[in-house]
């Protein structure tokens, strides 16, 4: 996945606004591992700013945490502590480096829809032991509750491929395929292989359902502001950026980029923002993800 090697991409920015994981994610994922005490090794692929490796090391005696991006390597390294904990770029589809059976637990947290399987099964079936796991979790879009023509919006700018403004394009073709429509179907196409791999749990959450705290648990009140910031995060809107080098947003002291036409025209749509002016940043919103947990033991 090249986007987050772009120079366009701040991994501090990406730390800050992107949503953490809930506890329930980790206790789902432990509990399913089984581990009776702390020991083994970890292997977190795809680690990003290395958020599941410091929750998850305690459980085990090591952990070496990989990414494609070294400015995500080098905002894990800065941010972490732990002597147990191995940072180095790297990907899941090259795992080389790794003797047969000495993986306790392989985990991918909003990454695993950039594998490429045919490699990374393979990969996995030979460095996790017999009886160690795999878990993989993600979110897809996040649907803002009770303003639904809103996401409808957010939507058509961010995917669509038509004028969605004015002299504004659609991000559509700026997003990196297939691997973010495997993304938007909750990783449904992503199957363990069955000579390996045994006791297949796959738990999800469509935006918008009512579900258990196990399988929903991606929902947060968030402020219109952060919503912008994390749409700013967005690996096509990184894209997005690099082909407009000349195009700044309003907070950057320029005339505005395709988020800021996004957000005036949704302002525009809610009253209640647009009687806020400028502190329309501050309105609040129920954000809520889909979501999904997809794990298996090594036979």
């Amino acid at each position: 996945m090249t986007t987050f090697a772009r120079s366009t991409f701040s991994a501090k920015a990406y730390a800050a606004f992107r949503p953490a994981y809930p506890p329930s994610v980790f206790r789902t994922v432990l509990n399913y591992h089984q581990l009776p005490a702390p020991g083994g090794t970890l292997l977190d692929l795809g680690c990003g700013h290395g958020i599941i490796t410091r929750y998850l090391r305690p459980h085990f005696k090591s952990a070496l945490a990989i990414d494609p991006s070294v400015g995500m390597i080098a905002q894990a390294q800065q941010t972490t502590a732990d002597p147990e904990i191995v940072f180095r770029q790297g990907s899941a589809e090259d795992l080389s480096f790794l003797s047969d059976g000495s993986v306790d637990m392989a985990v991918a947290g909003q990454a695993a829809h950039w594998f490429d399987y045919g490699k990374v099964w393979p990969n996995l079936a030979r460095v996790v032991r017999p009886g160690g796991t795999v878990a993989f979790w993600g979110y897809k879009d996040n649907v803002l509750l009770g303003t639904e023509h809103v996401t409808e919006i957010m939507e058509e700018f961010i995917y669509g491929f038509d004028e969605v403004a004015p002299g504004w394009t659609g991000m559509g073709p700026c997003w990196e395929q297939p691997g973010r429509n495997i993304l938007r179907d909750l990783l449904r196409s992503v199957r363990p292989p069955e000579s390996d791999w045994a006791d297949v749990k796959r738990l999800e959450h469509e935006p918008g359902k009512e579900d258990t705290e196990e399988t929903c648990w991606l929902r947060k009140n968030m402020k219109l502001g952060e919503v912008d910031s994390y749409l700013r995060t967005f690996s096509c809107f990184i894209a997005w950026k690099d082909e407009h080098p000349d195009v700044k947003s309003r907070t950057e002291g320029g005339d505005g980029d395709i988020i800021d036409v996004m957000w005036d025209r949704i302002i525009d749509t809610v009253p209640e923002w647009k009687a806020m002016g400028g502190r329309w940043r501050e309105a609040e919103v129920i954000s809520d993800w889909g979501t999904y947990i997809l794990m298996a033991r090594r036979r």
